[in-house]
């Protein structure tokens, strides 16, 4: 039955794991495949033309694995390659930038609101765009932080060189006075609470992860696939670094991998 086809999730790295996390919260009984590029990340320094390329070469392997809906966990893949890709597609897709910025847009009260991001995403202003559709008289900050990324894939999540780079990056959004900030890299929910530190308890952090887990569930319920019930199975994939990523994995995951396989795209 094509409800019991698994999603498909990609993102460059393990930042993606914060939205199969969500999903797997969310959405217990679906079946996921997951896909890394860690081989090539990161992706937010990349081209557009790049990210495309490599956006269809991921999809065109999850479709061996007869998914029945794709999740393109990356919000510099999202901005980039989402709408180049998803009207040749017959499987309904869905990226994490819509969702998270559609709760930032009813989480702020000032109206003001910061996007950290990769330079990718940041450059695209594809969060401002969506954000401006919903409440057109929001002030939108965008500030690209490249570094967390490799800081991030390295482990170092609370660590004395993680609160010195977050500390300058952040400055711009605590003097723009925002109370809603989106964390707009999969990666970054990871650093979540180091952002909080220095950002303070009265300003809303989003979670673009949450929000896709949920648009997830309504989609799939929209499009008659939703699986309701059963044991599911997870699948990870990754184009370098197995075992880097397993342990990875096996730290912010509440289920436990049995095994990452090794695949080249190309």
């Amino acid at each position: 039955m094509l409800k019991d086809a698994p999603i498909g999730v990609f993102d460059s790295g393990v930042g993606g794991l914060t939205v199969v996390r969500e999903i797997i919260r969310q959405l217990p009984s679906e079946n996921v495949v997951y896909f890394g590029d860690t081989a090539r990340l990161p992706y937010g320094s990349k081209s557009k033309d790049t990210i495309i390329s490599y956006s269809k070469q991921i999809i065109h392997f999850l479709r061996t694995k007869n998914v029945k809906a794709i999740v393109i966990a990356c919000n510099t893949a999202s901005a980039c390659a989402l709408d180049a890709i998803a009207p040749n597609l017959d499987i309904p897709i869905i990226g994490v930038v819509r969702p998270g910025a559609i709760m930032a847009a009813k989480a702020t009260v000032n109206g003001r609101i910061g996007i950290l991001g990769t330079e990718s995403t940041i450059g695209s202003g594809i969060y401002t765009t969506f954000l401006r559709d919903f409440k057109p008289e929001i002030t939108v900050f965008g500030k690209a932080c490249p570094l967390f990324v490799p800081l991030v894939e390295e482990g170092l999540l609370d660590d004395p060189v993680t609160d010195e780079i977050a500390t300058r990056y952040l400055k711009t959004m605590k003097d723009a006075g925002v109370d809603t900030l989106i964390l707009g890299c999969t990666h970054y929910p990871l650093i979540r609470s180091t952002i909080r530190k220095f950002m303070g308890e009265e300003v809303n952090l989003i979670n673009p992860a949450y929000e896709t887990a949920v648009s997830l569930r309504e989609m799939l319920k929209t499009e008659n696939i939703y699986r309701e019930e059963g044991k599911p199975t997870y699948e990870f994939y990754v184009s370098d670094g197995a075992e880097k990523f397993s342990a990875f994995a096996n730290s912010i995951l509440p289920v436990k991998l049995r095994e990452v396989r090794l695949v080249t795209l190309e």
